[in-house]
Formats: C-alpha cells, sequence, structure tokens
C-alpha cells in the first residue's frame, strides 16, 4: 500500500481523493493546499487525511511514500525535483511541465534516485483507447493517414480574475493544459512521436484575459498529420478521431467539466464509438464506464511499490512537453515549430 499525500485540493485534487477511496494499493494520508479553509478541513477529516501546513511538512513526513501534484503548472518541475530530493514517488497532473528541458531534468532526477513518475494523463487507460491502439498496430485500419480530436467544455466560462487557470502564464493556450494535452498524449500512444506543429490561440466569449479558442495542426515524424481542437467556452465534448486506409474510429465522450459529479468526471469520458470501413457497414457501439482516475493512480502506485512500469514513459513524458512548449510558440510566433 502506497501511502500518499494530495498536494491541492481544488475540484479535482478532490476527485482525485474520492477517486481510489477503499483501494488496496494507494490511500491518501496527508493533504495540502494553498488555502488551509475551513472546508479543507473539512474534506480532511471526511476521508481521514491529515492536513498540513505546507508542501514542506509533506516531504518532511517519513510516513509519506508519495506526493501527488494537482498544483499550478509551472510549479511541477520544482516541486518534482523536492519530491524527489525528499525520497518521494512523484504523481503529477497534465501537463508534466511547459517545457521539454524541465520535464527533462524531473524524470531524469526521479530515474537516479530509483524513484516513479507518473502523469494524469487518465484518458490512456481507458479500455476504448488501448483497443484502439492495438487496431493501429496491428495494421486493422492501414495505413494511418491522419489523427485527430476535438475537446470542449465551458469551465473558463466560470473563471475568475486572479484564479490561476486564468493565468495565460500557467494555461496558455487556452484549453491546451487542462484538456488539450491529453489528446496529444493519445496520439503520441498512437503513432509516436510529433515532429512539427502550427497553432493559432485566441479569445472570443470569456471575460478573464485568456484565450477560449485553439486549433493546432501536427506533422508526425511516420509521416502522417494530426489536428487538435480545443474550446473552453461551450458544451463539453470529447471525439478522438483515428483514420486510416482501411477505415476509421472514432471515439465520442465527454471532457472533466467542473461542477459535474465525481463519478461522471471519472466513469463516463467515453460514450459511443464507431468503426467505419472502407467497405461494409459501420459498426457502433457504446464504451463501458471505467474509472480512468483509479486506473491511473494504481498504476502509478503498482509502479512505486516495484511492479510494472507506468504506462507513460518518461520519454513519453519529456516528448509531450516539449510538444506543449512547441505548441505555445506556434501560436506566439504564427509559424511551424519543430519540436
Amino acid at each position: 500500500m502506497i501511502r500518499a499525500a494530495i498536494v491541492g485540493l481544488g475540484w479535482w485534487g478532490k476527485t482525485q481523493v474520492e477517486a481510489v477511496v477503499g483501494s488496496d494499493k494507494i490511500k491518501f494520508v496527508a493533504a495540502t493546499t494553498r488555502s488551509l479553509s475551513d472546508e479543507a478541513k473539512e474534506f480532511c477529516a471526511e476521508y481521514d487525511m491529515e492536513l498540513k501546513e505546507s508542501y514542506e511538512a509533506i516531504l518532511a513526513d517519513p510516513n509519506i511514500d508519495a506526493v501527488v501534484l494537482v498544483t499550478p503548472n509551472s510549479q511541477h518541475v520544482g516541486q518534482t525535483l523536492a519530491a524527489v530530493k525528499a525520497g518521494k514517488h512523484v504523481f503529477c497532473e497534465k501537463p508534466f511541465s511547459l517545457d521539454g528541458a524541465g520535464a527533462q531534468e524531473a524524470v531524469d532526477a526521479a530515474a537516479e534516485a530509483g524513484l516513479t513518475v507518473g502523469v494524469g494523463y487518465s484518458r490512456r487507460f481507458h479500455p476504448e483507447m488501448t483497443a484502439l491502439k492495438e487496431k493501429v498496430k496491428n495494421g486493422d485500419l492501414g495505413t494511418i493517414l491522419h489523427i485527430e480530436a476535438t475537446m470542449t467544455f465551458p469551465n473558463a466560462l466560470y473563471l475568475k480574475p486572479g484564479a490561476w487557470r486564468a493565468d495565460t502564464s500557467e494555461t496558455p493556450c487556452g484549453g491546451l493544459t487542462p484538456m488539450g494535452v491529453h489528446a496529444i498524449d493519445g496520439m503520441i500512444d498512437m503513432v509516436g512521436e510529433i515532429d512539427e506543429v502550427y497553432a493559432q490561440s485566441f479569445r472570443r466569449a470569456i471575460e478573464v484575459e485568456a484565450d477560449d479558442t485553439t486549433s493546432i495542426l501536427f506533422r508526425m515524424k511516420d509521416g502522417c498529420s494530426g489536428y487538435l481542437g480545443t474550446m473552453t467556452a461551450t458544451g463539453g465534448g470529447f471525439n478522438f478521431q483515428v483514420y486510416g486506409s482501411k477505415g476509421f474510429v472514432k471515439l465520442e465522450g465527454m471532457t472533466h467539466i467542473a461542477g459535474a459529479p465525481s463519478e461522471e468526471r471519472r466513469m463516463q469520458l467515453f460514450s459511443t464509438c464507431t468503426f467505419k470501413p472502407v467497405k461494409g457497414p459501420a459498426e457502433v457501439w457504446e464504451a463501458a464506464k471505467f474509472d480512468v482516475v483509479k486506473a491511473a493512480l494504481e498504476a502509478f502506485a503498482d509502479s512505486a511499490a516495484g511492479g510494472q512500469p507506468y504506462l507513460i514513459s518518461p520519454d513519453e513524458i519529456v516528448h509531450g512537453s516539449a510538444v506543449t512548449e512547441a505548441i505555445v510558440k506556434s501560436a506566439a510566433a504564427h509559424q511551424v515549430v519543430k519540436v
């Protein structure tokens, strides 16, 4: 049993705790958050966690094996390095880093210390993503031509000035870091590394000074193309599609919408699935409900306990961070950027 501390008790931090109640692999025993509010105290009491006054207090506790970081994006690398120095395994919410060099430094430090680093690309754990990857790798879709995704939610409509998610230095390119990096990780998983990107990102509807509409073109190193669109000021949705010379697969579903029930945010992210071959009728089915948050945290716990390596490799963590960095640079420069 891995004894973990949750760092950050916003709505997503609370969801992480709720996901592993009753798990025989990982248990949250402590927490810290920027605001040691009555609400935080009540939540910790409900889930039998000690509320500590600081991150440093978490790291100093020898009874804590791992930290789970649900903190502003710019803090991830520094907090990971501090945790590794303290001998703690690290599970970090996505994106792991806003730049490739920072990610490389952090995963190298963890590897040298013999510690596990996991990142919260939880959608990769869903059985439909696993099955789609098998179709791609087995040649069931033929030569892959194109891979694309669209992810939307209304969350930015409710952002208040001063919230860290409204800070463009923390969440550049609108929906890229809260949503789009999930799809980018899926693309890397399906077809390998991304070679170059072209992005545009701007604000249309929200009140805070942040982007709400972002679109990105990709060229993969294996030659196929890609596209990602994110919008943070419309209804919630998720589409992930892979097109091949033998047909395409489309996965539909939802995004993590703030205020939705915890079970919905964890278990109902995939819905209708379609396989349309070049010849013949389409196959349509409904995805099973599956707790991707629990699956990711338990896989991390298994790895930290000496089991199988975590599903997202250190190289993929670094490459995903480098892609994020390239997208932000491309949107700022209005030009193609090599990863």
